[in-house]
């Protein structure tokens, strides 16, 4: 059966994660998600365990164990939204939920579907005479059994439920050879987990089974394999939504086929595969108060149930190259009954999820089985899952060691750099911080500027001005010297989870372009760590990968004592952008080395001119959160224009004649004008196809809300956009946020 749709409540809630628990807690209120009672409980821990009812649940109770109680965002399913509640103590668990499934809404969200909630009940009988006979003689008394189970709770028949059906099997045991009978009993609990119900039911059909049969019964307990009770979940992403972090949308499709190939042929990594899967899906399981033992179990012994072990998704490219997933799992669940009564986090979670009935949970729970396998598959396939882990679990030891709100990322960012993941060097760090307490090898940070292009873009890649504005501090490095040749030279990005050792012979990605940076410099025999520190988002198109290699090149060239000028500085960097981006303009590159407002251009020859701003500017820059690469824009433009040249070039001139009024507008800070002049040159970007929905949305936003202009950014595809908001840049930037998207607001000039 599919889950029915039900009022809309939107899963959506931006920034949740830079909220204080209270601020959280309150936009769950505004959601109409929690009562005021809720939020009591939730505010001063009314709604944790009491002792005095922990010590009726189990026996010898000392104490109640706390875990952490998070919420997963962004699910659509079926068309309906969910918030779905989470108990877990392994970081990048809710956060990776949270993003598969802001990801599959973008194609729609997922499809789920469950069988009725069957749980099947054992009675196994043994000393039989006639085996065959037996199992006829039970099937002929088939309702007698079931009349008789369901007259045992009437009130379970009157909800729909009770015994169904029943089933005969025989088994030979391995020991001493005797056949004996099993009789299932097929027992429909509807929103109740309904373990005591049908060990009732198969207790009390035992001494009839004895009398159909002659033997004797032995056992009669239900069985946690649950494969009656299914639930089926299914995700469809286009493939170009699954582009980022340096990789195209194909490359992160078929790396995610291939890492499930693997599971569904190789049981040592299907087990792992699975594990990824149950811990999203046990998660809930705690959080709603269901048996986790009971569904880890099931899914397991399913995952093998044709003898040999396997991962329990399916992810394929269909006809139109889109990445496919399918999950089924047994999930048999309850939403009354047990500790859905007697635990208060478990009430106010269920609510979270909006008063759910069994299969309705079951069908939410199987879905996020598999946007956790999603989330993990795809780290895999692309940076590794382990970075996300370590910054993850930095923040965790950085906030239980009480760093101050100040110093924070700097601590996490220490923290993974040094390996040592602990509670002590995070208070360590924490005392040496100020005074930057370091080794003698090493430098001095040194900064590079990133950018934003206010007006040419793309343009400039075919000789038209552009004027480039610098945001500043994008980007530090610094280099620490070894003095053991052995040592080698090794790459540290704290904040992107990256730390490893270049090879002279790797020219490929970042380290190969660090490679030849290197070699040129006559570095590449030297043992070194190069240390960087971003501080814009990577791929965005706002110049991070020039602000990082000028930020290396001075970095190199202050420890090294190099002697380089601006102009060297800028060479050796557009020489790596070139690497990085196969064509570029050498804008970037400029700006972040000299860290100024200029126009650029480049016939053959780059010059720029430095331009004086009037006064100072507001510009809000937003942030889609989908990456761009440049050098793909960039021949996707380049493709355009080698088949219809003088169509395209017209088009640049234009945007060379909006540059040229730009810079006047600019010096004499005629903010209306600049403001129609960036929508403008955005309609041109647009007939490039350089836009994207998200741009538009941003870009909507923006204007909607009082910008003066508003348009892409960079590269386009994804990245930022920029809007120029001289009187009112914070109500421009919150609207940003409230719509769920990152916002920087800067002032230059």
């Amino acid at each position: 059966m599919a889950l029915q749709p039900k009022p809309e409540i939107t899963s959506r809630i931006p920034n949740f994660f830079k909220m204080s628990i209270t601020e959280r807690i309150t936009a769950l209120r505004s959601k109409g998600l929690l009562s005021e009672e809720d939020i009591r409980s939730l505010s001063t821990g009314d709604h944790q365990l009491r002792l005095p009812v922990a010590d009726k649940m189990i026996e010898n109770v000392v104490g109640v164990f706390g875990l952490p109680m998070g919420i997963a965002l962004n699910f659509l399913i079926n068309g309906r939204d969910y918030v779905v509640p989470l108990v877990v103590e392994e970081p990048s668990i809710v956060a990776g939920l949270s993003g598969a499934a802001r990801m599959a809404r973008l194609g729609g969200g997922y499809q789920a579907t469950t069988t009725d909630p069957i749980l099947i009940g054992q009675v196994q009988v043994v000393n039989i005479d006639d085996v065959e006979a037996a199992k006829a003689r039970l099937m002929e008394e088939r309702d007698e059994i079931l009349a008789l189970a369901n007259s045992l709770h009437p009130k379970m028949v009157a909800r729909g439920g009770g015994a169904q059906d029943i089933e005969v099997h025989s088994y030979q045991a391995p020991e001493d050879g005797r056949t004996m009978v099993v009789l299932h009993l097929l027992v429909d609990t509807r929103d109740a987990m309904g373990a005591n119900l049908v060990n009732t039911m198969c207790e009390g059909v035992a001494s009839k089974v004895e009398t159909i049969t002659g033997g004797k019964v032995f056992l009669r307990i239900l069985s946690n394999l649950t494969d009656r009770a299914l639930a089926r979940g299914k995700v469809t992403i286009p493939v170009a939504n699954l582009a980022g972090k340096g990789y195209t949308g194909e490359q992160v499709r078929d790396g995610i086929v291939l890492a499930n190939d693997l599971a569904l042929v190789d049981p040592y990594r299907a087990a792992t595969h699975n594990k990824g899967i149950m811990n999203g899906v046990d998660a809930v399981a705690l959080a709603t108060g269901n048996d986790w033992r009971a569904i880890e179990a099931a899914a397991h012994a399913y995952a093998a149930r044709d003898g040999r072990y396997r991962g329990l998704t399916r992810w394929y490219k269909n006809e139109g190259g889109d990445l496919v997933g399918e999950i089924e799992i047994p999930m048999k669940v309850g939403t009354v009954g047990g500790s859905l009564e007697t635990n208060p986090s478990v009430r106010i979670n269920h609510r979270l999820l909006g008063m759910p009935n069994a299969t309705e949970l079951a069908g939410v729970m199987g879905v996020v089985g598999l946007a956790q396998n999603f989330a993990a598959l795809r780290a895999l396939s692309t940076d590794g899952i382990q970075q996300n882990h370590m910054t993850l679990h930095a923040r965790s030891v950085a906030s239980t060691a009480g760093v101050p709100e100040d110093m924070f990322e700097a601590v996490v960012d220490a923290l993974v750099e040094s390996g040592d993941i602990k509670v002590w060097k995070a208070q360590e760090i924490v005392k040496n911080i100020s005074r930057r307490a370091t080794d003698p090898g090493v430098s001095e940070r040194s900064s590079a500027s990133g950018k934003v292009i206010l007006l040419g873009e793309h343009a400039v890649v075919y000789g038209r001005p552009a004027i480039a504005l610098p945001i500043p501090l994008a980007v530090e490095s610094a280099i620490q010297q070894h003095s053991n040749k052995s040592d080698g030279i090794n790459l540290v990005i704290p904040r992107w989870g990256l730390e490893q050792r270049l090879k002279l012979d790797n020219l490929h990605g970042l380290s190969g372009i660090l490679v030849k940076l290197l070699t040129q410099l006559e570095l590449h025999e030297r043992s070194m760590t190069i240390e960087v520190f971003p501080h814009v988002p990577r791929a965005m198109g706002l110049g991070g990968s020039s602000a990082l290699a000028v930020a290396v090149i001075r970095a190199l060239d202050t420890s090294y004592k190099l002697g380089l000028t601006d102009a060297q500085v800028n060479e050796l960097a557009f020489e790596c952008e070139k690497e990085a981006h196969g064509t570029p303009s050498g804008i970037d590159n400029t700006v972040a080395t000299y860290g100024t407002a200029l126009v650029y251009e480049n016939n053959g020859t780059p010059k720029f001119n430095e331009v004086s701003v009037g006064e100072p500017i507001q510009l809000v820059v937003g942030l889609t959160g989908k990456e761009s690469l440049t050098a793909n824009t960039v021949a996707k433009v380049r493709n355009s224009w080698l088949a219809h040249q003088q169509r395209y070039e017209g088009i640049f001139d234009q945007m060379a004649a909006l540059t040229h009024a730009g810079v006047d507008a600019l010096r004499n800070a005629q903010w209306q004008e600049l403001g129609e002049l960036m929508n403008l040159c955005q309609g041109y970007l647009n007939a490039l196809q350089l836009s994207t929905p998200e741009l538009e949305e941003l870009i909507h936003i923006s204007r909607e809300h009082g910008a003066l202009g508003a348009k892409l950014t960079g590269g386009g595809g994804g990245g930022s956009m920029l809007a120029l908001c001289p009187d009112n840049h914070q109500a421009v930037a919150n609207a940003m946020r409230a719509a769920g998207y990152e916002a920087l607001e800067v002032s230059l000039g």
